[in-house]
């Protein structure tokens, strides 16, 4: 079968690979129908992680199941599958709580296991045309309709970011009424905006400067806030406090909640510098986060930090240690909750909210390629470059022209 392969720091190649094959009675296999690119892939692209050559990319995938192993009894040959990008056992002490992504049978290494990930175990990615699915009934949540049809973008979303960005908000503790500041308009926190408003926020800011991501944030109803204007903490308190229904509500001493109760980072470990943005500055979005939320609120990091980086400015951030302002922290009383998403807690939810109409993440897609383009979109999307905001691959795209 033809996949995405990582050859080294900025380059990927679509190759000739093994077929996957069913391995244990509990697999499934998959033909994909459609494979995203995440912002995390990025960190691996880049040269990011510890990842050697040769892996076979993507963790957002979903297609239709071609073959079952002989312990499967709830799925079936030609069944449509959304796959989290967890891969669980569902049945030891983390998964049976709810903690999917901490599986302790999927991966001998550490806690947790994905799909073409570095550390994450050795399973090969879904940027491909199969996909072997470990665990299948599992991993595997059922979808309806066909391949194509005017879900699949909607339902692939259901792989990642879209429990991300609502697990993002559940961390923060957003629920109706709340204010809230996201600093990162790239489809995580697009949709982790997206998931605030289906909690019913009443504010929801959104931080970042490339002009593309901050109009999608105001499409959907946030306010845009852009960094090169000033510290995004300031902007958003000047601009609750000159809104004369905020402020007229206030009581004496309450303009020391002039900020909001919500916050969420959707960046991670390679934030910019806010004052000179074209360098990182690894805990600036943390740091600003600290300054805008209220005493009593809440933090949700869902931007990645990894314990190894070997671009890391020094030898700390090379072993993901960084210097944060725990002071404020404890004095504000804040709460924060991080690490990676348990996916199969929110995906038959968003599921079902997809299903009824309720929700449409589809919204952040910029654009859907053959697998022969996927170099170049990483390329593109690597370079932040308009119209990549979130690149779908379509493999059955050539296979169907041909």
């Amino acid at each position: 079968m033809r996949a995405v392969v990582w050859k080294g720091p900025g380059k990927v190649s679509v190759e000739q690979v093994e077929d996957p094959r069913i391995e244990s009675a509990t697999d499934v296999l998959v033909r994909i129908s459609t494979a995203g690119i995440c912002g995390s892939d990025l960190h691996m692209y880049e040269g990011r992680t510890a990842a050697e050559p040769g892996v076979v990319m993507g963790h957002e995938n979903m297609g239709v199941i071609e073959e079952v192993g002989a312990a499967v009894q709830q799925l079936q040959k030609g069944d449509r599958v959304v796959l989290p990008f967890n891969i669980a056992c569902g049945t030891c002490f983390n998964c049976s709580r709810g903690y999917t992504s901490a599986c302790l049978v999927t991966n001998d290494e550490a806690a947790g296991a994905a799909y073409g990930y570095v550390g994450m175990g050795p399973y090969k990615g879904g940027q491909a045309e199969l996909l072997r699915v470990p665990w299948g009934e599992a991993n595997c949540i059922k979808l309806p309709g066909k391949p194509g049809d005017e879900l699949e973008d909607d339902f692939l979303l259901l792989s990642d970011i879209f429990p991300t960005g609502y697990h993002a908000a559940e961390m923060a503790k957003v629920q109706p009424g709340s204010t809230v500041a996201i600093f990162g308009a790239g489809p995580v926190g697009l949709l982790a905006a997206y998931s605030s408003m289906l909690r019913g926020a009443a504010e929801v800011y959104v931080v970042d400067a490339i002009p593309e991501r901050l109009e999608k944030a105001q499409k959907i109803g946030a306010i845009a806030i852009d960094f090169r204007k000033g510290p995004p903490a300031e902007q958003i308190r000047n601009l609750r406090l000159a809104n004369p229904l905020v402020r007229g509500a206030m009581r004496r001493g309450e303009e020391k909640m002039a900020g909001v109760m919500c916050g969420i980072d959707a960046v991670g470990y390679q934030a910019k510098d806010f004052a000179d943005p074209s360098k990182e500055h690894a805990t600036s979005v943390t740091e600003q986060l600290v300054e805008v939320v209220n005493p009593t609120g809440a933090l949700g990091i869902i931007g990645v930090f990894l314990p190894e980086d070997p671009g890391g400015k020094d030898k700390a951030a090379k072993q993901g240690a960084y210097t944060l302002p725990w002071g404020k922290l404890w004095e504000k009383g804040l709460q924060v909750g991080m690490g990676q998403t348990p996916v199969k807690n929110y995906s038959l939810v968003l599921r079902d909210l997809i299903i009824a109409g309720r929700a449409k993440p589809s919204f952040i897609v910029s654009r859907r390629i053959p697998l022969s383009e996927a170099p170049d979109a990483y390329r593109k999307f690597d370079r932040r470059e308009p119209g990549y905001t979130k690149v779908l691959i379509k493999p059955g795209q050539e296979a169907a022209a041909r």
